[in-house]
């Protein structure tokens, strides 16, 4: 690992020859696309055995049972996780721990601490955006429910368990292993960051407003990696991101809803509770990093 690098250049190494990138690259993005398609074949025949019908509204889906949808779901995307460290090992010849901060490491302390600021700005982003909805005349009917603890009860275990891995492996996949790889090339990491954020909001299939969304969540999340040193914020927010939302949608019985991301149409106002959110945890965590002297260079 280079001494006194920023994070984004920690793959600067004796190793750092173009194609190594590139190869790099394009092992991670088939990892991504053929784990998850096994993955997902596995869960259809997973169903096929244990009798699992697809709903009837939508044959195309393995399972009318949206928890086991939602285990196949993150496991698509957790399961890439081993490979993105490999890819890190062998092909750019550094050590895996690198990808997670200068330290080498993921700093678990660093990691709760964002953690609470991330539960704190999620809360106010919230506010914000139920504020913007009441004041445009838009009902938030729908948002919360509680369908029961016998049907809770089983999603709630598979979010805590799967749902922190799932946010991770995405984290280390675009604003780890992409910024890492255009910082070889790159001394401003304004690119790596934009492209990677771009990338990031291509695989969801939300209305304008959410995608305008998660190109932003990307783009900060990039931006505090470069400042923090580490992926430990954008994990944070990501983890409770995900969380509360499969946890609310989930709470109302309307898990599958939130399974279908190619038919779910995200309100403008979001965006005000987006702003909200992404301000008040940047400048949260921008604190803190200067209060606890979180390194933000190798060494």
């Amino acid at each position: 690992m280079p001494l006194g690098a920023r994070y984004d250049h920690l793959a600067r190494t004796t190793a750092s020859e173009l194609w190594r990138q590139v190869v790099g690259t394009l092992l991670v993005a088939v990892s991504f696309f053929t784990v998850g398609v096994l993955v997902i074949g596995g869960g259809a025949v997973v169903a096929l055995l244990l009798e699992i019908p697809p709903p009837p509204a939508d044959p195309e889906q393995i399972s009318s049972d949206p928890v086991f949808g939602l285990v196949v779901l993150l496991l698509s995307l957790s399961a890439v996780l081993p490979l993105v460290f490999g890819t890190v090992a062998l092909v750019q010849r550094r050590a895996p721990g690198t990808l997670s901060s200068v330290a080498g490491r993921l700093r678990w302390s660093w990691l709760l601490r964002c953690s609470g600021v991330a539960v704190l700005a999620l809360a106010l982003g919230q506010t914000a955006q139920f504020a913007a909805l009441a004041s445009t005349g838009e009902t938030v009917d729908g948002m919360f429910g509680w369908t029961g603890w016998e049907r809770f009860l089983p999603a709630l275990i598979v979010i805590v368990l799967l749902v922190p891995f799932q946010a991770a492996t995405e984290e280390y996949i675009f604003r780890g292993w992409f910024l890492q790889a255009f910082g070889t090339r790159l001394r401003n990491p304004l690119w790596g960051i934009l492209i990677s954020s771009a990338l990031f909001a291509s695989l969801h299939g939300y209305s304008w407003a959410g995608l305008v969304d998660v190109f932003a969540f990307g783009a900060a999340m990039g931006f505090l990696a470069v400042r923090t040193g580490g992926l430990e914020a954008p994990i944070a927010l990501h983890v409770v991101n995900n969380m509360v939302a499969f946890g609310l949608s989930a709470a109302a019985g309307q898990l599958e809803d939130a399974l279908q991301q190619d038919e779910m149409p995200v309100p403008w106002q979001s965006l005000v509770g987006t702003v909200v959110q992404l301000g008040v945890f940047i400048i949260g965590v921008l604190y803190l990093t200067r209060k606890r002297s979180i390194s933000t260079i190798s060494g």
